[in-house]
Formats: C-alpha cells, sequence, structure tokens
C-alpha cells in the first residue's frame, strides 16, 4: 500500500496505528489527518525517535497492510 492509498482510507487506517503508536491523542490523530509528514513529526515528539526512524516504522506499517 502506497501513501496515497493511506489518505484515501485514513478513517479506516486510523485506528490501526493508533494500535501502534498508543501515545499519540485522538485529537492529534485528527490533526495528522493523514499527512505522513505530520505523522512522522508525531512519532518524533511522542517516542523521541529521530526523522529516519519514524519514517521506517510507518514503511514497516504500511507493508503489513
Amino acid at each position: 500500500m502506497n501513501w496515497e492509498q493511506v489518505k484515501g482510507q485514513w478513517q479506516q487506517l486510523k485506528g490501526q496505528a493508533q494500535q501502534i503508536w498508543g501515545e499519540i491523542t485522538d485529537n492529534e490523530w485528527d490533526q495528522i489527518d493523514g499527512r505522513r509528514e505530520a505523522l512522522v513529526g508525531k512519532i518524533q515528539e511522542r517516542y523521541g525517535r529521530r526523522k529516519e526512524e519514524a519514517e521506517r516504522e510507518i514503511d514497516e506499517w504500511l507493508h503489513k497492510l
């Protein structure tokens, strides 16, 4: 699955993402609104990851979808 598909199905996929990155609040998920860079930023902020690490986590999640 690519990110364009994720954006189109964000409301359905958001629940799966919340299970992985549970420290991101509901309000923040609404702000992310399917934007990859916003998700990368929140993962960095909440989990102290470097950008590359956050992007790798997202890529791994995408491959599991």
